[in-house]
């Protein structure tokens, strides 16, 4: 069965939603048809000409970025500029574009959380809250002989989820009674006559995101015509989403040496230091692309150091004067989230059948000399 572009912009949403995205960022599909069919995916940081050629070349029709194509607002087309050149030649080639920015930045297991793995950060939180999610109680009905499928149906999908424990429920046996009328066809009874059966009464927790995914699931694995299942709004506060990371390091390092272990996990061949090299640290902050106005919620959740792209002079110097060192290792770190973002892509069972690769094109605009 084809794939469209609509399957392949779910599974982006389902890991980086469009409510995590800050305000006015230019996120989603940018250019192209969400019914187009997904013949191969090109995964880029930015959105180039020699990345659109690239894309031309192994047969790829949708590429899936992190920085927007289109970020200011178009007073023209015209094909002699280099962006209006770039434009031609996506649509030129039936090309789609698919962006997941601040949304991807604030996503577990996006941006931020690839940086620190990088890193080996433990302990980590987010720095910059910027949503609290929501949670829902799913009550469902389930025989007996079918509550091992259905409980892991759902857990797969993604309810359970509580901190870092997965498959999180809560189960009551009792019975259950129904009538199969005229027209019914029951997995359980005979129509026209009361049927009692031993059934689990199983509670979960979701999240309104996740929601259609898990009903979903239940209902496939579910023996029942009809499944009774309840959900419920709950007065609680979930997983906190937002910027940036705040983590420990196994064991203190100097700054030098983690600025060397930065340069190895990064993959890059230098960055800017601000502070004393000599300086032991070992809580360490994690911005991706440009967070340098952010330096002051990362002193205040007790960091030593913080590593984020694109430091001012000015900045850099009212960072160390507050007493926090900085690394910066430059805004294009971002693109280590393109491995995370294929296997992604690759896990989604509708997608085990596309190609999907990350760029070879290298679109840092900076080089050390």
């Amino acid at each position: 069965m084809a794939v469209r572009g609509k399957d392949l912009i779910r599974v982006m949403e389902e890991w980086a939603p469009v409510s995590l995205a800050v305000e006015n960022d230019r996120i989603g599909l940018q250019v192209g048809d969400p019914e187009a069919q997904v013949d191969g995916v090109l995964l880029a940081l930015d959105v180039t000409e020699k990345v659109v050629d690239e894309a031309i070349r192994i047969g790829a029709n949708w590429i899936v970025a992190h920085h927007a194509v289109i970020f200011r607002p178009l007073k023209d087309l015209r094909t002699d500029t280099p962006a209006g050149r770039l434009y031609a030649k996506l649509l030129k080639h039936d090309l789609h574009v698919f962006i997941a920015h601040t949304n991807l930045d604030s996503a577990r297991g996006g941006v931020n959380d690839v940086l620190c793995e990088k890193l080996g950060l433990e302990q980590t939180q987010v720095m910059i809250p910027t949503r609290t999610q929501p949670l829902q109680k799913l009550v469902v009905f389930i025989p007996e002989t079918h509550y091992d499928p259905v409980l892991r149906a759902v857990c797969e999908a993604g309810a359970g989820w509580i901190g870092n424990y997965s498959h999180c429920t809560f189960n009551l046996r009792g019975t259950g009674t129904f009538l199969p009328e005229a027209g019914t066809n029951p997995y359980i009874g005979t129509q026209g006559e009361l049927e009692q059966v031993r059934e689990v009464r199983l509670e979960t927790v979701i999240t309104p995101e996740i929601q259609g995914r898990v009903l979903a699931a239940m209902m496939e694995a579910h023996p029942y015509e009809e499944p009774a299942y309840d959900l419920y709004p709950l007065n609680l506060p979930g997983e906190v989403d937002g910027l940036g990371r705040v983590g420990n390091l196994p064991q203190k390092l100097k700054l030098q040496e983690l600025a060397q272990t930065l340069k190895e996990a990064y993959r890059i061949p230098g960055l800017r230091m601000v502070g004393d090299g000599e300086r032991e640290v070992s809580r360490v902050a994690v911005l991706g692309g440009s967070g340098g106005r952010y330096y002051p919620e990362a002193k205040a959740l007790g960091a030593d150091v913080y590593i984020t792209g694109d430091l001012d002079h000015h900045t850099a110097l009212d960072a160390l004067a507050d007493g926090l060192t900085l690394l910066d290792p430059g805004h294009h770190v971002e693109h280590l989230v393109l491995e995370q973002i294929m296997h992604k892509l690759k896990e989604a069972p509708h997608l085990q059948e596309v190609p999907v690769q990350v760029t070879q094109v290298d679109t840092n605009p900076f080089n050390y000399i």
